[in-house]
């Protein structure tokens, strides 16, 4: 299993922890400050979910005027990992 810790730019959130396994499978998402609720709920909807497919679904999605979002940024850091 790879640990993957990312410092996401442009949203509220400042670090990004998760696991991706042998399987390319995501584990143990976790979002240090932003929208607490929300980013949990991201973590509970993305366990054991395949890594590529999730980044596709939260790529570009935008939070006001920022051109970003804390998923959108979890979707580069996937990208980061996977590449």
């Amino acid at each position: 299993m790879k640990h993957v810790t990312f410092s996401p730019k442009g949203v509220c959130s400042v670090k990004i922890d998760f696991d991706i396994d042998d399987e390319n499978k995501l584990h143990n998402v976790q979002f240090e400050r932003g929208c607490n609720g929300n980013l949990r709920a991201i973590g509970r909807l993305v366990e054991g979910k395949e890594a590529s497919e999730i980044a596709d679904v939260l790529r570009g999605n935008q939070c006001g005027m920022r051109g970003t979002s804390c998923a959108d940024q979890f979707a580069k850091a996937i990208d980061e990992a996977i590449a």
